[in-house]
């Protein structure tokens, strides 16, 4: 079945997956001790908190209490469901997912992965192409020319692509790789006629496009000479690993910013983005040779729930903004929309104002109605009959597709305001307005959440646990060799913290019934992310605990007698209540002495 993960596989995956590479990919990691540290990526801080246990394979944060195993962290990290963590850890790693092992889907991986080779190997070329050979010379005036920086050029990858009919196609073969492949990649083409091959990209300024993990999967090449019925843009066709309509240009660097900022600007073209990005302003995307889609809109989702519309001042750019609503509304996205002041578009005003100047207008964007209001009344003669009627009608059609009564009251409230006329005449004609469904809001595609909620636990944190039982759940978790004696001298009924005392439970029985493996398979086990978040905590500092068991003979002791105390004062009560009989006090004052006796025993093994 799709989708199904055995738990060998998700094994493999992870013992191939070690959280300090893993997590090192992503962050600058400090060896401290035995551990490693870095700023936390989930939440603000000027001091290191964020730990990584390598022994453990766990990560842990101090300060907002984030902890996992590598699974965890690439699923939080980059906002994806758990099954997405899974495959881009496999793919890492080079391992095939059992549920891919269908026929065909081997060899579809092959082909992918070859694809993804040529892609990055190619892009390698171009590279070198910009920044070394006369035929890169074009490009290289082109980008002095649009002000974009040798760093903007590296951290991008632009490259050139020499004007020459056979320049990748020679390529190819000095690779030693197949014609045929390189065709399915979308970097050459065949020739009916004559079944020779040609390259696609030729005297172009190249852009590569990467997915989410930023591997290059196509490219985007810009025209530099030639005649004017030649197209100024070039861009990969759909191929195994690239898709138009659900790429991004610029996610794969941007998606940390957007997560920060808690909303998505959303541009026309690579040298815009890059300008933004340049300039400061990193949470931005471009859709990749294509209108904007209802899948870009979903991926957005996953990082932010807001969206600023950033398109060029020209009219092409300001109907896209108009016809990208749909697609928004049914993501649940809230829109906003910046216009640049004509002639510019976010290139060009960067270059002019700077990075600060263009951060001041993202940040003071209008919503997506005043904005469509203001539009209707620049593109229509509001002082005519025809004129208002288009207003209303397009007003009224776009309000309703949100389903939103306050919306829609308001925004008629601001449109009689605009044409002069009453509110309630507004509201009438609204109403009358035969319009579109509201727009289904749309789930997405990559199915349901794959956490297990944790029933009981998942209402709400409990209090800390105490001292004793927070020394007990550190010894059973790091020094194995521990956990047979708690088997036989600790009872669960004395632990109050219901977290600690699920977690001990578990670990005993674990034990008992010889079912431990590793702390990451029993972290699995575990349904409740708080409970989770606590292992975390208790394992990360790795060091041993000096004289660990007789750390728990004490810590266990200690539990006991806190119980018993408790059992004892409750009796002590209820043998002061003057209605009892003689009968039932005497009966409770033997219980209160057995329970003293016990309590100055010293610890013996439990009945199992």
């Amino acid at each position: 079945m799709a989708g199904f993960l055995t738990p060998a596989a998700r094994e493999q995956i992870r013992a191939a997956s070690d959280i300090v590479d893993v997590i090192g990919s992503y962050l600058p990691l400090k060896k401290n001790g035995a551990n490693f540290t870095a700023l936390c990526p989930f939440h603000k801080e000027k001091s290191p908190s964020f730990n990584v246990n390598q022994h453990k394979q766990t990560f842990h944060c101090f300060g907002c209490h984030k902890g996992g195993d590598v699974f965890t962290f690439v699923k939080d990290y980059e906002n994806i469901g758990f099954m997405d963590a899974v495959r881009r850890l496999a793919e890492r790693a080079k391992i095939p997912l059992e549920f891919e092992n269908t026929p065909g889907a081997q060899e579809s991986r092959h082909l992918k992965d070859q694809l993804l080779q040529i892609h990055d190997q190619l892009a390698t070329r171009w590279q070198s192409c910009l920044a070394n050979e006369a035929a890169g010379q074009l490009a290289r005036d082109y980008l002095a020319k649009r002000g974009v920086s040798a760093e903007a050029i590296k951290l991008f990858r632009i490259g050139a692509a020499p004007e020459l009919w056979d320049d990748t196609v020679n390529w190819a073969k000095s690779k030693n790789f197949a014609l045929e492949t390189v065709e399915q990649a979308g970097l050459i083409i065949k020739k009916e006629e004559t079944g020779r091959h040609y390259d696609r990209f030729r005297g172009r300024l190249m852009f590569p496009i990467c997915d989410e993990q930023g591997r290059v999967i196509g490219f985007s090449g810009r025209i530099l000479s030639g005649d004017e019925k030649t197209a100024k843009y070039v861009n990969s066709p759909e191929t195994a690993i690239f898709t138009k309509s659900k790429v991004f240009f610029g996610l794969d660097k941007s998606k940390r910013a957007i997560l920060d900022k808690g909303y998505a600007i959303v541009c026309e073209g690579q040298l815009d983005l890059i300008a933004c990005f340049m300039g400061g302003v990193q949470n931005i995307v471009a859709p990749q040779g294509t209108a904007f889609t209802d899948q870009h809109a979903r991926i957005i989702k996953r990082y932010a729930n807001e969206v600023v519309l950033c398109f060029d001042s020209d009219n092409a750019g300001q109907n896209a903004i108009v016809r990208s609503l749909d697609h928004l509304l049914a993501a649940e996205l809230a829109v906003r929309v910046a216009v640049v002041p004509a002639p510019h578009d976010p290139d060009s005003f960067i270059k002019a104002h700077g990075g600060d100047a263009f951060r001041t207008l993202v940040e003071s964007a209008e919503g997506f109605f005043d904005y469509l209001l203001k539009r209707l009344c620049a593109t229509n003669d509001a002082t005519s009959d025809k004129g208002r009627l288009t207003i209303l009608r397009d007003m009224a059609e776009a309000l309703h597709k949100t389903g939103n009564s306050v919306l829609l009251d308001t925004h008629a409230q601001k449109t009689a305001l605009r044409l002069g006329v009453a509110v309630e005449a507004v509201r009438k004609e609204f109403a009358k307005i035969k319009t579109p469904t509201a727009i289904v809001r749309q789930g997405d595609d990559d199915g349901p959440d794959d956490s297990i909620l944790a029933g009981e636990f998942e209402e709400a944190a409990p209090a800390r646990p105490s001292t004793n039982e927070w020394h007990l759940l550190k010894v059973l978790l790091l020094h194995e060799e521990l956990v047979g004696w708690g088997l036989l001298y600790l009872d669960v009924n004395w632990l109050t913290h219901p977290f600690v005392r699920h977690i001990v439970n578990a670990r005993l029985a674990a034990c008992e019934h010889e079912t431990w493996h590793a702390l990451t398979d029993f972290m699995d086990s575990i349904e409740s992310p708080l409970m989770r978040s606590l292992i975390t905590e208790a394992v990360a500092d790795a060091r041993p605990l000096p004289n660990a068991d007789r750390q728990l003979a004490d810590v266990v002791l200690k539990l006991r007698n806190q119980f018993l105390d408790q059992q004892i004062a409750v009796l002590t009560q209820r043998i002061g209540a003057p209605e009892l009989t003689d009968e039932v006090r005497l009966e409770y004052l033997h219980e209160q002495q057995r329970l003293k006796q016990a309590k100055r025993a010293p610890l013996a093994p439990l009945e199992k």
